[in-house]
């Protein structure tokens, strides 16, 4: 988007005299300025535009789209000034040429003992503004610029179907022209817009898997709620992204220049923090699978059945351990030879949520009927309900507040050191007590969220550290990467 506002160079004929003028759009009756808005679309833009005409079920029919599109707004520079830092200084500081320029047009309506309010448009000075696709990918523009203006003087919009593109469009220019607080105000009373439901719970035996464009919307969502400050929105639906993944975090993904969309690369280091959050979470669930794997392959014995037990029973846990995680998708066999990288399957779009209940199907098969509680089930499922219990924390979504006043309290990610020390190791050990946390047991606990960023964050995972005694594994430790 451009974001340069000019009028006329000297060379250029003045608007005023060209021989066609647009069409003036009266925001205000009584406004002493005129803005001339020039707005340009891509051809990617106008056929997005025309396919999505062609599938629209309403009645209500927008115009066809068109590569340029020009039009004025009489407007109020007090209104602007007052609304707008950005008109404020464009239009008030000498050192720019459109301010010089307003005083000109002013002088000479003073000196006509012509006031600028009852001035004919023509007369009034004209600024123009430029306007390109390039961050919303919205062929409509012309609307949401008309309504940013409206909103501006204290009236009603004129769109009837409030949209999700509308309203990404409005807060993209609200924060091009500094205005979001006037904006944010009318998106919550005068606006009425219903936010889309972007979750939903899968139908049994469906894939739960969040669609190009669920994700799109989701992403729109976060962006507006940035922009317009709306701190609750933004807290939901950066834990949602979090919970859903991105098909943009994905190892494998190929930039096919389809998402280059203000709001597919989230801004203010957004989309850095969202990714390594889902992450660590990722990481540290990966970790309970691996580490009961390690244990099932040591030479530690495993089996419960005290001075009875019985190696067999740990080879026979292994296998079911193994034919259980690599049926269900949780692991892959990958060997030396570079084709076995193809059977990873992508995991940029597994919900947490899925994950953790397919970890609970794992069954409670026994060699025996005298080998009780020797298998995975038992000795998992209170670490998947204490997982259970951190996601449930306030330090999981990012807030807005937060974010922008002390990012660097609430990140997770570690600090960007110029020598590139190693970051210090944070072990994580998992006891019976930290099971029954009565932090864990209600939403939003005070120091939960805390606690959850230290678990999510740590280096390495001992998910039985009573059992073991000191007899440790090898750390299980991860390699951090955000693409």
């Amino acid at each position: 988007m451009d974001g340069s506002a000019q009028v006329p160079d000297s060379d250029s004929p003045d608007p005023t005299t060209a021989a066609k003028l647009p069409g003036v759009v009266n925001i205000a009756e009584d406004g002493d300025l005129v803005l001339d808005v020039t707005l340009e679309n891509s051809r990617d833009t106008i056929r997005s535009a025309r396919i999505a005409q062609s599938r629209s079920v309403t009645r209500e029919q927008q115009p066809a789209p068109k590569k340029r599109v020009r039009l004025a707004f009489r407007v109020s520079l007090k209104v602007l000034k007052g609304q707008s830092k950005y008109f404020d200084r464009l239009l008030t500081d000498s050192r720019f040429k459109e301010a010089k320029d307003v005083s000109s047009a002013f002088a000479t309506l003073s000196l006509k003992n012509i006031k600028p309010e009852a001035a004919s448009a023509k007369d009034l000075p004209w600024i123009k503004i430029q306007d390109d696709d390039q961050a919303t990918h919205y062929a409509h523009r012309d609307g949401a610029l008309s309504d940013l203006f409206r909103i501006l003087h204290g009236k009603e919009v004129a769109t009837k179907q409030v949209t999700m593109p509308f309203v990404t469009t409005l807060a993209v220019l609200a924060d091009r022209f500094d205005c979001a607080a006037a904006v944010s105000k009318s998106l919550a009373g005068d606006l009425k817009f219903k936010w889309p439901v972007t979750s939903r719970k899968p139908v049994r035996d469906e894939i739960s898997v969040m669609s190009r464009n669920n994700e799109d919307v989701l992403r729109q969502k976060i962006m507006v709620a940035w922009l317009l400050n709306q701190p609750n929105r933004f807290q939901l639906a950066t834990k949602e992204i979090i919970m859903n993944g991105s098909c943009r975090w994905s190892s494998f993904a190929e930039d096919d220049g389809t998402s280059d969309a203000m709001w597919w690369y989230l801004q203010d280091g957004l989309e850095e923090e969202l990714q390594f959050r889902r992450q660590c979470i990722l990481n540290t669930i990966g970790s309970v699978q691996k580490h009961f794997l390690k244990l099932y392959t040591s030479r530690t014995r495993q089996c419960k059945r005290g001075y009875d037990s019985s190696a067999a029973c740990d080879s026979y846990q292994l296998g079911e351990i193994f034919k259980f995680l690599t049926n269900k998708n949780l692991m892959f066999m990958v060997d030396f030879s570079p084709a076995s990288l193809d059977s990873i399957a992508d995991t940029s779009l597994l919900q947490i949520d899925t994950l953790l209940a397919t970890l609970r199907q794992c069954p409670s098969y026994q060699i025996d009927t005298n080998h009780t509680n020797c298998g995975l089930r038992t000795r998992m499922l209170p670490i998947l309900d204490f997982i259970q219990g951190l996601l449930s924390a306030n330090s999981i979504p990012i807030t807005r507040m937060g974010w922008k006043s002390n990012r660097q309290s609430i990140t997770w990610l570690p600090p960007d050191t110029e020598d590139k020390t190693p970051a210090e190791a944070k072990p994580f050990s998992y006891t019976r007590s930290l099971a029954g946390d009565q932090r864990l047991r209600f939403e939003n606990a005070m120091g939960a969220d805390k606690f959850a960023r230290e678990v999510f964050t740590a280096s390495s995972w001992d998910w039985t550290a009573e059992d073991q005694g000191q007899d440790r594994l090898t750390s299980t430790t991860p390699r951090w990467s955000v693409k």
